[in-house]
C-alpha cells in the first residue's frame, strides 16, 4: 500500500484528511515538531471516535525552524501532502503576524524541496494547498486558475507559496497547487465562528451582505485530495469550491435556519465596525471572490456537496 507524507497534519485539514487517507487504506506518515505528544493525541482522537488505523499512521519529527526533517519520512513516502502554514485567520494581523503567515508557508516548502534534493526517494506526486487569497475581489466574471495573483497581502502570499514548491516539478515530481476554499466543518474555522452568534438568537450579516463566498464542503475538500493523488493527469493549480458559491447573506440565512429554525433576528454588522474590530483582516472578510471549479470538475471530480443547504444539514444540529 502507498504511503502519504503529510505536512500540517495535525492542523484542522490535515486532521481530517489525515483519517480519510487511512480509511482509503494508504499508509500516513505526520511530520510534527513533536512526535511522540502528536501520536499520543491521535491515540486518544482514534479511540473516541472507535477507529484503528492498524499501524498504518506513523509520525516523523521535522523542524522548520532548524530545517531538519527525518530522513526516513522522505524515504517511505510515495507522495507528499503539504499543508503546513500558521492559521490565517488564528491572530488579528499586525507585521509580525503577517511575517510569520507567510514564513510558516515559504520557509516549509523550502525544506521540503531540499529534503526530495538532498535524500534518495521515491515521491512521484507532491501536492501542496493554497488559497483561494490568491484572486482579488470579483472583477465581473468568475475566476480561473489563470488569472493573475492579487496585489493584497493574501494574494502575494498566495504567490509566493506557490512559487515555493514549485522546484519539486523541476525535479520531475508531478505538481498539483489546490487552491482551496472556505471550508466548512464542525471541528473549527468559519463555520464555528459564523455559528457561535446564532445560540444568542442573533445572526450576523457582515457588511452589505452582498460579497460572494466560495466555500467547499471539508469531506468534499478530503475527496479533492484524494483525486490528485489517484489523477495522474492533474499537474499545475486547481480551486477547490463548490460550484455554487453564495453571498454571505444568503450562508448566514441558512444556517440561522439549519440551526435555528425561525428564532433568529438577521442583524447587518456594518463595515467600519469591522474594520474596527479585525483592522487589516477585515478586508478579507468583505471581499467578494466568486471561483469556478470547473477546471478541477473537468478531471472527473464530482461534488457531494455541491449547493450550501446539503452541506449545512450535513454539519448543523437544531439548537
Amino acid at each position: 500500500m502507498q504511503t502519504v507524507l503529510i505536512t500540517g497534519g495535525t492542523g484542522l485539514i490535515g486532521t481530517a484528511l489525515s483519517r480519510y487517507l487511512l480509511e482509503e487504506g494508504y499508509h500516513v506518515i505526520i511530520l510534527s515538531r513533536n512526535p511522540k505528544e502528536t501520536a499520543a493525541r491521535h491515540r486518544v482522537a482514534s479511540a473516541q471516535n472507535a477507529f484503528r488505523p492498524s499501524g498504518r499512521l506513523m509520525h516523523s519529527r521535522w523542524d522548520i525552524q532548524r530545517m531538519i526533517i527525518d530522513p526516513m519520512a522522505i524515504q517511505e513516502a510515495d507522495y507528499v501532502i503539504h499543508l503546513a502554514g500558521a492559521g490565517v485567520a488564528d491572530k488579528r494581523w499586525n507585521h509580525a503576524r503577517k511575517q510569520e503567515i507567510l514564513v510558516s508557508r515559504t520557509r516549509s516548502s523550502e525544506l521540503l524541496v531540499q529534503s526530495l534534493q538532498r535524500y534518495t526517494n521515491k515521491v512521484r506526486t507532491v501536492i501542496s494547498a493554497s488559497a483561494i487569497g490568491w484572486y482579488g475581489p470579483d472583477q465581473g466574471s468568475p475566476f480561473v486558475e489563470t488569472d493573475p495573483a492579487s496585489q493584497d497581502f493574501l494574494g502575494q502570499t498566495c504567490l509566493q507559496w506557490e512559487q515555493s514548491i514549485e522546484p519539486c516539478a523541476a525535479m520531475g515530481k508531478r505538481l498539483v497547487k489546490l487552491r482551496l476554499g472556505i471550508v466548512l466543518t464542525t471541528e473549527g474555522g468559519a463555520l464555528r465562528a459564523f455559528r457561535q452568534p446564532l445560540y444568542l438568537g442573533v445572526a450576523p450579516i457582515l457588511g452589505s451582505g452582498r460579497q460572494m463566498i466560495s466555500w467547499v464542503h471539508i469531506s468534499d475538500l478530503c475527496k479533492a485530495f484524494g483525486h490528485a493523488l489517484e489523477k495522474e493527469s492533474m499537474q499545475g493549480a486547481y480551486n477547490v469550491t463548490a460550484p455554487q458559491p453564495v453571498d454571505n447573506q444568503t450562508l448566514m440565512l441558512s444556517l440561522a435556519r439549519a440551526v435555528c429554525g425561525r428564532r433568529y433576528l438577521p442583524m447587518h454588522v456594518p463595515s467600519w465596525a469591522l474594520r474596527w474590530l479585525m483592522g487589516e483582516m477585515s478586508v478579507e472578510v468583505l471581499k467578494s471572490a466568486t471561483v469556478s471549479s470547473h477546471k478541477l470538475e473537468a478531471t472527473g471530480f464530482a461534488f457531494q456537496f455541491a449547493d450550501l443547504d446539503s452541506a449545512i444539514r450535513s454539519l448543523t444540529k437544531p439548537c
